[in-house]
């Protein structure tokens, strides 16, 4: 008898922890891609309210539990997809036998929580939270599921980048929004990332199993070719360039300097993302790239160099001139 409630208390412990496991905690390293939203905002506007302690507070739990509540249904619906993937079969949702009662209960609670703290923040923290929670549905569930169509999947699940840095900003002023050029090149930029991340599924799939396995896994994919793949990262990367390039004219002629690191970051991330069995496929282990946390590095140092010396010699970059010839 003891053994048998022993062994029913380990199932029961087994079936929680496989629920806990939709919620991804251990992808809470990609919001890391609130820190600019907070720094641009403190170094453009300024603190605009005395409680910035319990503001960034807020907004982090804001930004882990909605992530966390679209991951659930995330993995509850592709779980007929993703039987077909050589190791997301082995999810929870694909493995365990779980209730959609209580996925839906874990939604509610998760989407609620993350609401009422962005309530608690602001009124403009509570409406980027509630863009968040929108975009788990539209990305996920039908009859829009908008991951089944190619390139929109793309564009629709990088919105995540944009509205991390609004959520990083809201934390700081929540009397405005960031500028509309870093916004778009944030989208932009992500857009890039979730490419490769394509690109390298693409090419270690269709290697390893065939091209009919990987549009099983992943509709979207009947719209793919590796071609069409590199080419678009080339595209979001050019455009998310020009975007950021503008800002930074504008808002501090120095940064400039930095272009040449980001371009390095752009082409350090693709070039990890053509590699056998690539952590791009895994964004939230690239901490384990040195090649890549160098180059974030770089770019860190040189954003902090150009914040606080000016450089008079670059501001006619800024006004017209033209080479005369006499």
């Amino acid at each position: 008898m003891r053994r048998s409630t022993t062994g029913s208390g380990e199932q029961k412990f087994e079936s929680w922890r496989s629920y806990i496991a939709l919620a991804r905690v251990d992808h809470i390293t990609k919001h890391v891609f609130v820190l600019p939203g907070i720094v641009l905002a403190w170094n453009l506007r300024g603190p605009q309210n005395e409680l910035i302690p319990l503001s960034l507070l807020l907004g982090f739990i804001t930004a882990i539990t909605i992530a966390s509540a679209n991951y659930v249904i995330n993995e509850w619906l592709d779980r007929d997809f993703d039987r077909h993937h050589p190791t997301k079969s082995s999810r929870p949702a694909v493995s365990s036998d779980l209730r959609p009662a209580i996925i839906l209960f874990m939604w509610l609670l998760l989407a609620a929580a993350g609401l009422m703290s962005a309530w608690l923040a602001s009124i403009t923290m509570l409406g980027i939270a509630f863009a968040f929670a929108m975009q788990g549905l539209v990305y996920n569930v039908c009859p829009l599921r908008t991951k089944d169509r190619a390139y929109l999947d793309v564009i629709s699940e990088s919105v995540n980048n944009p509205i991390r840095l609004m959520i990083g900003w809201a934390m700081i002023d929540s009397s405005s929004l960031p500028p509309s050029s870093i916004v778009a090149s944030y989208w932009l930029g992500g857009a890039f990332l979730m490419a490769t991340k394509r690109l390298s599924e693409y090419r270690q799939i269709v290697a390893s199993h065939g091209r009919d396995l990987l549009i099983r896994y992943r509709l979207s994919f009947r719209g793919y070719d590796e071609v069409k793949l590199i080419v678009s990262c080339f595209l979001f990367a050019l455009l998310s360039s020009f975007l950021l390039a503008v800002f930074l004219i504008k808002y501090r002629i120095e940064y400039i300097l930095t272009m040449p690191a980001f371009a390095l970051l752009f082409a350090q991330y693709l070039s990890i993302s053509l590699k056998p069995d690539s952590v791009a496929q895994r964004p939230e282990k690239l901490f384990r790239e040195p090649r890549l946390i160098l180059s974030v590095s770089l770019v860190v140092v040189l954003c902090i160099i150009t914040t606080f010396f000016d450089i008079p010699v670059l501001e006619p970059l800024a006004s017209q001139h033209y080479i005369i010839i006499r």
